[in-house]
């Protein structure tokens, strides 16, 4: 899940997690860049570098979260292919593992996109997955090509050997049929470009493209007629006046001209917003790609919130063509 930032990206994120473990599904959501926004999300203490459960989805099914950290992630790399994780924890005293992911930024990439395509690849006893989804709250928009590109990033750092076949791996899970890498916008002009473009490099490198979640979706709230009144300046504030008066919604003391002025000019601001929503919305029908609406949460996006904002992804999975499935999840699927 990329997005450019404000978009409400790891808020959609969590709350697709929560909508692919409901029914009795268990799901790993995945964050890479540090911030702790799983922790703010679901209203937790900071998350250590391991996984674990951290809610429930509707129907019983749990979501584990895990917050990748570089350098763990680096010393855990070291002990996997050298066997050498004390000599690691060494190296991260002196500055060395710093040092190396600064001047190879492809590294620290890999590093974190491989272990989340460990998760996905990891199996139990009886030979099933472990997880039926893994959704990834991944970079910005900007950077997200970049990123996940990991086999063109390592290119220079080794062409045999461990840290190439690890790259090489890492590629195979993000390149597969069950990867999908989705975008969360707003109906605003500079993120729907960005998001245009977003798919368009993703495209031209080779990796798959899910697709586009507008967030914070703002009801009509007033008839198509009045708002395209209002878009051409021909709202009425003398009649508003009127009616406000007929009504009875305004007291003796109160400037109902002035009221009613008011109103008129909040009514316009909402029809040209709703203009340019529409505008947006015909941009992003070219990139051909499926789109969903999240609804703009009055309360914010607290917990309460990302279970409404779940069960309306679950709502347009019940309502759509193979929805779960262009998520990169088939929800009926026997696990595993």
């Amino acid at each position: 899940m990329s997005g450019k930032g404000g978009t409400g990206k790891t808020t959609v994120a969590a709350a697709l997690a929560l909508a692919l473990a409901a029914g009795g599904r268990k799901v790993l959501l995945v964050e890479v860049e540090g911030r702790q926004g799983i922790a703010q999300a679901f209203d937790l203490p900071p998350l250590p570098y391991e996984e674990r459960k951290i809610a429930v989805a509707p129907g019983g099914g749990d979501v584990y979260a895990l917050a990748v950290d570089p350098e763990e992630a680096m010393l855990e790399y070291l002990d996997m292919f050298y066997g050498i994780r004390r000599m690691g924890k060494a190296l991260t005293r002196m500055g060395v593992v710093d040092f190396a992911t600064t001047i190879a930024p492809g590294l620290r990439d890999v590093l974190v996109t491989g272990k989340t395509s460990e998760a996905v690849r990891r199996r139990d006893k009886s030979g099933r997955r472990v997880y039926d989804a893994i959704v990834m709250d991944a970079p910005p928009t900007g950077r997200i090509a970049r990123f996940l590109n990991v086999t063109q990033e390592v290119a220079g750092l080794a062409r045999v050997g461990p840290i190439k076949n690890h790259a090489d791996l890492v590629r195979g899970v993000l390149t597969s049929p069950e990867t999908a890498v989705h975008f969360v916008t707003l109906l605003e002009e500079m993120p729907v470009q960005e998001t245009l473009d977003g798919i368009d490099e993703l495209r031209t490198t080779g990796l798959p493209v899910g697709g586009v979640f507008v967030n914070m979706v703002r009801p009509a709230g007033l008839p198509g007629s009045v708002l395209e009144a209002a878009a051409r300046g021909r709202f009425d504030s003398a009649e508003l006046a009127l009616g406000l008066k007929t009504a009875g919604l305004t007291d003796a003391t109160a400037d109902t001209t002035a009221v009613a002025e008011a109103l008129a000019r909040e009514v316009t601001e909402h029809a040209l917003r709703t203009e340019l929503e529409k505008r947006e919305r015909v941009a992003l029908e070219e990139a051909g790609v499926p789109r969903y609406d999240l609804p703009l949460l009055p309360d914010g996006a607290d917990l309460a919130g990302l279970y409404e904002l779940a069960d309306a992804l679950r709502a347009q999975a019940v309502a759509g063509t193979a929805w779960h499935e262009r998520c990169g999840v088939n929800f009926d699927r026997v696990r595993g």
